[in-house]
């Protein structure tokens, strides 16, 4: 909203400094600050609400360390992520812009998933909460609605380097600036460890025959619906002990917003030989909200916490990480950069999987972790929280960092 007063002003009355409002890096600096205050100040005001309504955490006997000291920690939290990511938002950033569009209706989306789930819990005293059915529709609407929209959406584009027809290397401009094909609609993301970094979704349709590319939706929204819900359940496992997915999450749209920036800046990409997006460097605006947001909550949720994100929180992250990914078109770079996600998930998978096997062969179930997801194994293992959730956040920088060096790993 503030963009487009600003916007008007200076373009009318040529007020001093309105022009800075076009300038993506001074809007995410008043994003992050401002999502930061909100989660700080209106934060602690979230979590008197949450008291007052009796919205405590119950807590299952596992055995763990420190475990029956967090029984009645208001739960809910996620609201303050929400909230502290939505109102800088709506007043920094082009809300005409699909990708913002598209990042709106994911948080609300799944805002509303995990909402539902935690109500029922708490009011409706269902400790299954929403049945996990329920949850899985919801992720694969949304993941219906993202692909769908990047599939069809004329303002959702990539633009290509122009190549010489002669000697099929890149054309440069005057100032040596590479120049670019006319945007188009493509299917093409970025794939680490492979020629060039780049593949086209519509190549794995090619069997259609004639206009193939028309068909490349059934190869994509499943795609899309397969990532929302391995990452959205995969926060949600890791939101286990105090401050691991808030911070974890931060790491990982810290990266994210780099990614976003840079891909949207024609200069950059070309500096960087990365696919150029346009309109993606907006999305930077609305992860540095998110990124505040999530510090901000981390101010009440590191350890000793005196508020948990619940579902409400621990959907919605995973469900704006991917979805960010997927429009920045680095869905790919998922399992490397969200790794601590990714370990949290298959814990569970293999101690699950293996618990049957054992149990069908030798007649009783065997494990794997002591516990999972993987953070429980080691609290099970006599690490303090504190040391678990330090070491997953330097083993999620140093996976940021690795992320980031395979854009230029061909």
């Amino acid at each position: 909203m503030l963009y487009y007063l600003f916007d008007f002003l200076d373009k009318t009355y040529d007020l001093p400094g309105a022009g800075l409002f076009q300038f993506i890096t001074f809007r995410a600096a008043l994003a992050v600050i401002t999502s930061l205050l909100i989660a700080t100040v209106w934060g602690k005001k979230i979590i008197k609400i949450l008291q007052d309504k009796q919205m405590g955490e119950t807590i299952r006997d596992l055995g763990l360390q420190g475990q029956s000291e967090k029984a009645g920690t208001p739960t809910m939290g996620g609201l303050i992520i929400i909230l502290a990511t939505l109102v800088p938002v709506v007043l920094f950033a082009k809300l005409d812009n699909i990708y913002v569009i598209l990042l709106l209706v994911t948080t609300l989306w799944m805002g509303a998933i995990g909402f539902l789930d935690d109500y029922l819990k708490k009011f409706k005293n269902d400790k299954d909460g929403l049945p996990g059915k329920f949850k899985v529709i919801g992720q694969v609407g949304l993941g219906v609605i993202v692909g769908a929209t990047m599939f069809f959406h004329s303002d959702i584009t990539v633009k290509t380097e122009k190549l010489d027809p002669i000697t099929g290397q890149e054309m440069v401009n005057t100032t040596g600036v590479k120049t670019f094909n006319d945007a188009e609609k493509t299917l093409l993301t970025t794939m680490p460890f492979v020629s060039g970094n780049e593949i086209n979704y519509e190549k794995l349709v090619t069997w259609a025959g004639d206009g193939y590319a028309s068909y490349a939706w059934l190869i994509f929204i499943p795609i899309v619906i397969f990532i929302i819900t391995a990452v959205s359940n995969g926060a949600n496992l890791t939101d286990g002990i105090d401050g691991l997915a808030a911070g974890t999450s931060a790491i990982i749209a810290v990266t994210l917003a780099i990614f976003a920036w840079v891909s949207g800046n024609v200069i950059f990409s070309d500096y960087l030989n990365i696919m150029y997006i346009p309109n993606t460097g907006e999305l930077t605006i609305f992860i540095m909200a998110f990124v505040g947001a999530l510090i901000g909550f981390l101010w009440y949720n590191a350890y000793p916490a005196q508020v948990f994100m619940g579902d409400t929180g621990s959907l919605t992250i995973g469900g704006i990480i991917a979805v960010i990914a997927i429009a920045i078109r680095k869905e790919w770079l998922i399992p490397i950069l969200c790794g601590i996600f990714l370990m949290e998930n298959l814990s569970v998978v293999l101690q699950v999987g293996w618990f049957k096997y054992t149990k069908k062969k030798f007649g009783a179930g065997r494990r794997i972790f002591k516990m999972s997801p993987l953070h429980h194994h080691y609290q099970k293992g006599g690490f303090h929280e504190s040391k678990i959730v330090t070491r997953f956040w330097i083993v999620g920088i140093f996976l940021a960092v690795l992320t980031i060096v395979t854009l230029k790993i061909r």
